[in-house]
C-alpha cells in the first residue's frame, strides 16, 4: 500500500501547492496596486506584475493567442502528471517531484484562464539587476525539476556503484 500512500501525498502536494499559490496571489491583488514595488529586504521586492507569456515572460506581446497555447500545455503536461504520479513503478521521490510540478502549472494555468494573465510578486534583485518576477507556482515547479534531476543523478550513481 506504500504505492496508494504516495499517490494520495503527491496529489495532495499539488493541491496544497494549488492552494497557497492562489492565496498568496488573492493577497497581492487585493494588497498591492498593479504595478507597485515594495521593498522587504535589500535584496528582495513584493511587485504586482502580471506576465501574458512563459518563463521569463516568453511571448508576452504575442498577440493574445500564447495565452490558450499555454493553457493547452498545462492541460496536456497535467494529464501526463498525474499519469506518471499513478503509473506503477514510479519512486516515491518521483511522486513528490511530479506532484509539485503538477500543482504549479495547474496554479499558472487557473491564473491565465482566471485573468488571461499569471500574477507574478516575487522580485529578486543584486543592486539594480533583477530576476524576472515569479510566483510561489514557478517555484513550485522549479523544484520539482530540480528533484527529478537529483534523482536521476543519484539513482545512476547508485546503480553504477551496485555495478561496480
Amino acid at each position: 500500500m506504500q504505492t496508494d500512500r504516495g499517490v494520495r501525498l503527491a496529489f495532495l502536494l499539488a493541491a496544497l501547492m494549488l492552494a497557497v499559490d492562489a492565496a498568496t496571489k488573492a493577497a497581492i491583488v487585493a494588497c498591492v496596486d498593479y504595478g507597485a514595488r515594495q521593498e522587504w529586504l535589500p535584496v528582495l521586492n513584493i511587485v504586482h506584475v502580471l506576465n501574458r507569456g512563459a518563463a521569463f515572460s516568453l511571448l508576452h506581446d504575442a498577440g493574445g493567442w500564447q495565452r490558450w497555447f499555454f493553457i493547452a500545455i498545462a492541460l496536456v503536461a497535467s494529464v501526463f502528471l498525474a499519469f506518471m504520479i499513478r503509473r506503477h513503478g514510479t519512486s516515491l521521490a518521483e511522486r513528490i517531484s511530479f506532484g509539485l510540478i503538477l500543482g504549479g502549472a495547474l496554479a499558472n494555468m487557473i491564473d491565465r484562464v482566471a485573468r488571461g494573465a499569471v500574477v507574478d510578486w516575487i522580485d529578486v534583485h543584486w543592486g539594480p539587476h533583477h530576476w524576472p518576477a515569479f510566483n510561489l507556482a514557478d517555484i513550485s515547479i522549479t523544484l520539482g525539476a530540480a528533484l527529478i534531476v537529483l534523482h536521476e543523478l543519484v539513482g545512476r550513481r547508485q546503480v553504477h556503484d551496485a555495478d561496480g
